[in-house]
């Protein structure tokens, strides 16, 4: 059955050579009861060592049933373990948090062995070593002798050829070690038994045959009994072991030790919270940088405003803004939002305002001072209280006209204050904001799209452009006409161009407008009041005129292009898709900000992206540092599994499941902690504000780099295991 020639075990450390055994010939038959004495030093344990397969050999050829053993592979060592090896440890090798039943079933669940096959066969033999009153005890409440029991249990339960047992009553009594020996030896009926000891008083009337080691040799080797009957040995039956023994055990693991469980479940809370922590940071950084951007075309650059278009870019309809209001994250829609980025002057005298204006409808909240405007050329503004001119001479605010300009001095209409309204924060210390009516928003309409189109004429077949101030409404002008000067009669042979066509041309981002008209009257500095019933023939003689009715119809357009301002910035996206899916065109002003540092945010961005790999490298090796310090203890159990016959992949993925379900647990903790913090049930500024930067995204980005840190925690930790070989791993920290 096992034959060993010339084998010899030699130990390396700092160019040392150390011996462990030399030049050992030996064979043995199944059915004997081999006792191996010596004193301490003598290399016993070491040759039981390579006999189990637990170490390996440098000289000489092991046979297992005539099969030569030295170019086996650590992995063809497991096999041989799991095939032939059973092993009883003298310091018991037992999980003490486990109980009699899961230290006898642990063998069977490691050897592929399904639940409904195991509990018969476990019972049977806790109750053949007479341990059945206490199957449901954990271990580290039994006795010496007990604990042995359990250990042989074990050994007998995974049913191989060989069982090797190494000072199996060192640590017991006289008493104990008597049973223990007697169990052992109804064992080796139909098996082979090897018992290192040092006490052969022991076990000298059981055994078969007896040998005695000195200085790493054989001195000895007395058979005491023959064993004739040649019996055949049998390989242990045994699969891979099943998912879901994996699930099992991983799932005691995380559980069975509860000062493990806790401090597992901490550090991973602890790289939970850092992650999530430190991602927001870095969207808080981004969000604060893109706040600080500017455009030239835009002025109101809050974060909650919305463009939008039609599909087909053509003008807004009474029906296109009752479905848009019917998103119910949509706060109010400024239909008229070219206003919303220039600037509107309000001044008289020596008094004067500048900010933005909004619709009476959109007014909120209650006046300071005055009352609502009840008639169309009135208006109330907002402005902080502190101002000069409404902290020193309010009495000349209320109830005073002013004149309401665009940002180029162009006069647009007269108002009178009839209210002023608190300052909000959002507000510039000097701007305010002018609340108008419809009929006032009309008016100021007219004079944006004047201020944002191109014009220009077809006269004679020549395409001419010119200035928003070359075109002007004349209430002189019959509908349809345009009055020119009459020197523009040169370019023509006859010098006529009364009746000729003349063709308006009015262009800008959302619309254009043409007007064919004919030449009905032509101007002179003689005539120029009387025709055009304008003054100053100098300043306009370069000007067409044309009807006052279709000048206002030119300008004063509906809206083609609108700002929705949303009540939840956090549902901005969601509100975008939703409007695009209704068929128009959205982008959130915040897309169009520009920053003056571009290229050194770009630089940081990266810098950025390096921080949090760094980030992720140092946070794995803390944890695994930390997971490595709590799984020290550990080292044993891994280990004893590695020696019942567990491989890498097992091992790996019993761990993978243990750190996974800690893992898993911390993470919903924390992200139970972080909804509950966003919807108000518990109070925190710090979470609060993170919270606003995390989506579904983000959290299940950080649980990917929580599983794969798992991961690599359980690879790592599980090479050390098997790293060397089992008893030297055993004999060592991980």
């Amino acid at each position: 059955m096992l034959k060993l020639k010339n084998v010899s075990k030699f130990y390396y450390s700092k160019g040392i050579i150390a011996s462990g055994f030399t030049k050992i010939n030996l064979e043995l038959k199944m059915g004997e009861f081999v006792a191996i004495t010596g004193e301490s030093g003598s290399g016993k344990s070491t040759l039981l060592n390579v006999i189990s397969g637990l170490d390996s050999y440098e000289e000489g050829e092991m046979y297992i049933n005539g099969e030569e053993t030295s170019h086996y592979t650590e992995r063809e060592f497991e096999e041989y373990r799991r095939k032939y090896i059973a092993n009883i440890f003298q310091s018991f090798n037992l999980v003490n948090s486990y109980t009699v039943y899961q230290n006898v079933e642990l063998v069977l669940l490691l050897n592929g062995y399904k639940k409904r096959a195991i509990k018969k066969k476990v019972l049977q033999i806790i109750d053949e070593v007479g341990l059945t009153k206490f199957k449901n005890t954990k271990v580290s409440k039994l006795s010496g002798g007990q604990k042995q029991r359990v250990a042989i249990a074990r050994a007998m339960v995974k049913d191989t050829p060989i069982i090797v047992a190494d000072e199996p009553t060192g640590n017991l009594d006289s008493e104990s070690a008597k049973d223990v020996i007697e169990i052992l030896k109804r064992v080796a009926k139909n098996k082979l038994v090897i018992v290192v000891t040092h006490n052969i008083e022991q076990v000298e009337e059981y055994a078969t045959r007896i040998i005695k080691m000195h200085d790493g040799r054989i001195i000895e080797n007395r058979e005491v009994k023959e064993i004739k009957e040649n019996i055949k040995p049998e390989e242990s039956i045994y699969t891979k072991i099943t998912v879901f023994n994996k699930l099992r055990l991983g799932t005691r693991n995380t559980f069975n030790i509860l000062p493990k469980f806790l401090l597992l479940f901490a550090v991973f809370f602890f790289i939970t919270m850092a992650l999530l922590s430190e991602y927001a940071s870095f969207k808080t950084s981004d969000d604060e940088i893109a706040k600080q951007g500017y455009n030239m075309n835009f002025q109101d650059l809050s974060e909650n405003r919305l463009l939008i278009t039609k599909g087909d870019r053509s003008e807004f309809t009474t029906d296109d803004y009752e479905k848009i209001k019917m998103n119910e994250n949509v706060d109010y829609i400024v239909e008229d939002d070219l206003y919303l980025d220039k600037s509107i002057n309000l001044f008289k005298e020596e008094m004067g305002f500048g900010g933005r204006v909004e619709k009476l409808s959109n007014f909120k909240g209650d006046l300071a001072e005055g009352t609502m405007p009840e008639e169309e050329n009135e208006a109330v503004i907002m402005v902080n209280p502190d101002n000069y001119f409404v902290s020193m001479k309010k009495d000349e605010i209320i109830g005073k006209e002013f004149t309401l300009a665009s940002d180029n001095g162009q006069e647009i209409t007269k108002v009178i204050v009839t209210g002023l309204q608190k300052y909000e924060d959002d507000l510039d210390f000097y701007s305010v904001k002018i609340y108008i009516s419809d009929k006032t928003m009309s008016e100021l309409r007219t004079a944006m799209n004047k201020s944002f189109s191109d014009i220009k004429i077809l006269f004679n077949d020549k395409y001419t452009e010119i200035y928003d101030n070359q075109l002007l409404p004349s209430e002189k002008v019959e509908p349809g006409c345009v009055i020119i000067n009459d020197e523009n009669r040169y370019q023509f042979s006859n010098l006529s161009v009364k009746n000729r066509p003349l063709t308006v041309v009015v262009n800008n981002l959302y619309y254009e407008d043409v007007l064919d008209l004919t030449v009905s009257n032509t101007f002179t500095k003689n005539n120029f009041n009387r025709v055009t019933g304008y003054d100053n023939y100098d300043r306009y003689s370069g000007s067409i005129f044309i009807n006052k009715d279709e000048y206002e119809a030119i300008y004063n357009k509906p809206s083609h292009q609108s700002s929705v301002f949303v009540k939840d910035v956090d549902k901005i996206d969601e509100t975008v898709n939703s409007l695009q899916d209704m068929g128009f065109n959205v982008r959130k002003i915040t897309d169009f900000r520009v920053n003056m540092f571009g290229s050194i945010l770009q630089v940081a961005k990266i810098f950025r992206v390096i921080v949090v790999a760094v980030l992720l490298v140092v946070l794995f090796f803390i944890s695994y540092f930390i997971v490595k310090i709590i799984l020290k203890s550990r080292n044993i159990y891994y280990t004893t599994l590695r020696m019942l016959g567990a491989t890498y992949n097992s091992i790996k993925r019993i761990l993978d499941i243990e750190l996974f379900i800690n893992s898993t647990l911390a993470y919903c903790i924390v992200v139970t902690l972080f909804n509950l913090v966003k919807y108000g049930i518990i109070q925190n500024e710090h979470i609060l504000k993170l919270t606003h930067y995390l989506g579904a995204i983000e959290y299940i980005i950080v649980y990917l780099i929580l599983f794969i840190m798992v991961r690599l925690i359980s690879i790592r930790f599980s090479s050390k295991i098997f790293k060397k070989s089992a008893i030297n791993t055993y004999n060592e920290e991980v």
